[in-house]
């Protein structure tokens, strides 16, 4: 028998029927508002950056400084409104390190507030920029955390990950330019070539320059220089990508294969551990860098303690992204610095880190911790042997670096001990060679007259730029580990094999076509360049020119001192050299192709005559 319920029951259910809808549509009507007040808070804040560039880039009346000042309140305020209606929203959504950065942004942000409605006293600070810098950070902090909480996906824009990677270099070199070219950016004004050239150089971590960046840039400019370098050393979508994870709390499948694909990462679930020991080691590598070359300086060189600070930061990061901008005149062969030797050992270990890539440096530290345990706590390790613990890649490379430095030092020692290396005695002369013989694998930085530099030394350099850093480093060049494949086949097919085999391990195909298909891009490149260059500034030497080419190239940054004088034509060319070696020939013949799927067949192998 079925149970009947009384008319007022029915009343009732219907009634709270209702409700239910009526609370659920009032959601979802809540989450629509939500959503333009995150899209509101996204917009403010990226309107607070051009505010932010307006601000500085160019020279304010009373007036629009105020308006200016009014606009960063108001885009903060929203900042926190958001922040705050995220965690009332959605509390589970975030961890616990985003909770305490949105905190620590709210809290700063409030504190300005407070600072400026009821002190009335603004900030006072000898270290930056402006006594109102602290506003611009939190405006800064405000859209790196509204950015990162825009959903990307890598596989459905319209590029694919190698058009993705040029583009953002691209986009990245284009806004520079544009930065560069602001007013209050230099002294005296600076024309699209020269501004787009200098970006280009900074992005590319080449640090070929066709004006003074000391003297010719003003402080903002130069912060311009060093952001581009970071940014470009990096490359932005590092940054951006571990944001946007670090924020979301995960990232989608397909993502996470595009980055695999950036990151080297043999594993997708490393991708972003990958991201954050990039991230780490850089500032870790570039602060303790700061701290021994402040160290290191005299203060009777600098006319404040912002000075000696921004210069030691400054060449921390150009040491470590390999990009050889320095803010004085002579670089390090400058009047007070070029006998500085233990400035000099701190720039060449600085740039050799940067030099050596990010996947070895991690795999040095794994091994050295390894090694510490295994010392220290030897009974409890001995079940727990780690064979490989230093991997085939990280021996190639540190095996390579360090045979062609040490014969390249003893040839530099050798070759100019009484030339560039005179002036220099005992232990200095050392250090110097040391320099010398390391700088021109990309890192660009001179303790020498370059174009005083002899023949013979002349030519070692060009091998030396030729062949530059580490994979998935700052540096460039055609890498070591290319080197190393080409000289271990060469070895191969003297002994009569048939494959290149070192440490009991095989090489896999892939890895030697890949480099040799390095080699050939870029001499391609290097001949283009120096064809082209000819053309345009036929008055040049040869050497000069193919020098310019190999270090654009290389993105190693040394010159013989003709970049500034090339004309127009040549100065582009160079910066599509530099391009190109920073971005590498074979990623943008692999933008340029499409991939085609294996078949399942093979034709008939035969041999071709080679010689």
């Amino acid at each position: 028998m079925r149970l009947q319920l009384p008319y007022y029951e029915y009343q009732i259910n219907y009634a709270l029927h209702r409700l239910i809808v009526a609370i659920e549509s009032d959601f979802c009507g809540m989450k629509i508002d939500l959503q333009y007040l995150h899209r509101l808070a996204l917009l403010t804040s990226i309107l607070g950056i051009v505010a932010f560039i307006s601000d500085f880039g160019y020279s304010q009346s009373a007036a629009v400084q105020q308006l200016l000042d009014a606009y960063y309140f108001i885009a903060l305020g929203i900042g926190v409104v958001s922040s705050v209606v995220r965690y009332i929203n959605k509390t589970n959504v975030f961890k616990r390190n985003v909770f305490v950065f949105d905190s620590l942004s709210v809290c700063f942000t409030l504190w300005i507030y407070y600072h400026y409605l009821f002190v009335g006293v603004p900030f006072e600070t000898d270290l930056l920029l402006e006594n109102t810098i602290w506003v611009k950070i939190a405006v800064v902090l405000s859209f790196i955390r509204e950015l990162s909480a825009v959903r990307f996906n890598y596989k459905r824009t319209f590029l694919n990950p190698a058009q993705l990677f040029v583009a953002s270099f691209l986009i990245l070199i284009l806004s520079g330019a544009f930065l560069l070219r602001l007013p209050n950016a230099t002294y005296d004004g600076i024309s699209f070539v020269d501004a787009l050239f200098t970006s280009t150089s900074a992005v590319s971590v080449t640090g070929l320059a066709v004006v003074d960046t000391g003297s010719y840039f003003t402080n903002f400019g130069q912060v311009i220089i060093m952001s581009l370098i970071q940014l470009g050393g990096l490359g932005i979508l590092t940054f951006a990508s571990y944001f946007a994870y670090f924020f979301k709390g995960g990232t989608s499948y397909e993502n996470q294969l595009v980055l695999s694909d950036m990151t080297n990462s043999k594993k997708m679930g490393e991708v972003f551990s990958t991201l954050k020991n990039i991230i780490i080691i850089t500032i870790g590598i570039e602060l303790l860098s700061s701290i021994l070359i402040f160290s290191s300086l005299s203060s009777q060189n600098f006319q404040s303690d912002y000075e000696r600070v921004f210069f030691s930061v400054f060449h921390s990061v150009s040491a470590f992204c390999n990009a050889g901008f320095s803010t004085l005149s002579s670089g390090l062969y400058d009047d007070g610095f070029k006998y500085n030797y233990f400035l000099q050992l701190v720039v060449i270990l600085t740039f050799v880190l940067g030099g050596l890539g990010f996947p070895i440096v991690t795999n040095i530290i794994n091994y050295l911790g390894y090694i510490g345990k295994k010392i220290f706590f030897a009974q409890r390790l001995k079940r727990d042997h780690r064979p490989w613990v230093l991997n085939l890649n990280s021996r190639m490379t540190l095996i390579t670096t360090l045979s062609i430095t040490a014969v390249a030092f003893i040839a530099f020692y050798l070759l100019e001990y009484n030339n560039t290396l005179a002036e220099h005695q005992g232990f200095g002369k050392m250090v110097t060679a040391l320099f010398g013989a390391t700088t021109p694998r990309t890192a660009g930085f001179n303790s020498i007259d370059t174009s005083a530099m002899l023949f013979p030394t002349t030519m070692m350099v060009f091998l030396l730029m030729w062949i530059g850093a580490s994979p998935a480093s700052t540096g460039g060049g055609i890498k070591t580990s290319t080197f190393a494949i080409a000289t271990l086949n060469i070895l191969s097919l003297a002994k009569g094999k048939t494959r290149i085999e070192v440490f009991r391990r095989e090489i896999a195909d892939i890895s030697v076509r890949r480099a040799f298909a390095t080699i050939s891009l870029s001499l391609i490149v290097i001949g283009f360049g120096i064809t082209l260059i000819s053309f345009f500034d036929n008055e040049k030497s040869l050497i000069d020119i193919a020098f310019e080419c190999f270090s654009a190239y290389s993105t190693v940054g040394l010159s013989l001192g003709i970049t500034p004088t090339l004309s127009s034509a040549g100065k582009m060319i160079l910066i599509i050299v530099m391009f190109v070696g920073r971005v590498s020939m074979l990623t943008l013949v692999i933008a340029v192709f499409k991939k085609i799927k294996h078949k399942n067949y093979r034709y008939p192998t035969e041999e071709m005559t080679i010689n």
